[in-house]
């Protein structure tokens, strides 16, 4: 009986190293890229700044008194509730808005290093170099110190570690709530915060002009008819954020508010 041989081809090296390749994620294989690490300082940008913009809004209720800030903080620690017990969906806002923070500073970070391999000729003159890196100096300078900006935010007014004040309940019986009015009141009556408060939110209007500005070329949305609408875009959510955060400590000082 005869016997049927299959023919098959040599199998080569290159077939075998690809076989046994594992492939990358796709979302991991495309932030391996400059491109990818492009985008994914955009689109962090695009949530953190929404974030910076209705903190803002939402903080405005300071000027309406201590009760109605106190409900507002007091409903966002309700959040989803009871499908999830209190606070934990506020937690879970801060952990991803934290990993947007971390995934967008490890952006800016890994695009400098490929920029300095890409370029390692310094510019030719001082003209040359002040037109074509003033962004991205500011850009550096302006993010540390608005990370510097959170991390004391978030010792002073969240755990409270610097502020004697957070945490303190008010009120009695289903009106005792959380005095975020009067923790607020405190932190920025103290001058020396109330400053850093202030030149911290220039910095960070300065960071979101530049990263609104930018977030559009990143995006491929960069064509020149539409510079002049993308520059009132960048002016105007960066001058609502500066006057609005601004004047917080401002109202303080002045004993409008607190």
């Amino acid at each position: 009986m005869a016997q049927t041989v299959s023919k098959r081809g040599p199998v080569t090296g290159t077939a075998v190293a690809r076989s046994a390749r594992k492939r990358k994620p796709f979302l991991l294989d495309l932030y391996s890229t400059a491109v990818g690490k492009k985008y994914a300082m955009a689109i962090t940008g695009i949530g953190l700044m929404g974030f910076v913009v209705f903190h803002m809004i939402g903080n405005l209720k300071m000027y309406m008194g201590a009760s109605d800030l106190n409900h507002y903080a007091h409903f966002l620690e309700r959040l989803l509730y009871p499908i999830l017990p209190e606070k934990v969906m506020l937690w879970i806002l801060r952990a991803g808005l934290i990993g947007m923070v971390l995934l967008h500073l490890h952006a800016a970070y890994s695009l400098t290093i490929l920029n300095r391999h890409a370029r390692p000729v310094k510019y030719q003159s001082e003209r040359d170099y002040q037109v074509a890196s003033f962004a991205s100096r500011s850009m550096r300078l302006t993010g540390i110190v608005v990370l510097l900006f959170i991390v004391w935010h978030l010792l002073d007014l969240t755990f409270g570690v610097v502020n004697s004040q957070t945490g303190k309940m008010t009120g009695e019986g289903s009106e005792r709530l959380k005095d975020v009015y009067g923790a607020v009141a405190f932190s920025l009556d103290r001058l020396p915060v109330a400053i850093f408060y202030v030149l911290a939110n220039i910095m960070l209007g300065i960071h979101l002009f530049h990263g609104v500005w930018s977030l559009f070329q990143s995006l491929g949305w960069n064509n020149p008819k539409f510079n002049k609408w993308r520059n009132g875009l960048s002016t105007g959510i960066a001058t609502i954020v500066v006057v609005g955060n601004v004047s917080f400590p401002i109202a303080v000082l002045a004993g409008i508010v607190g």
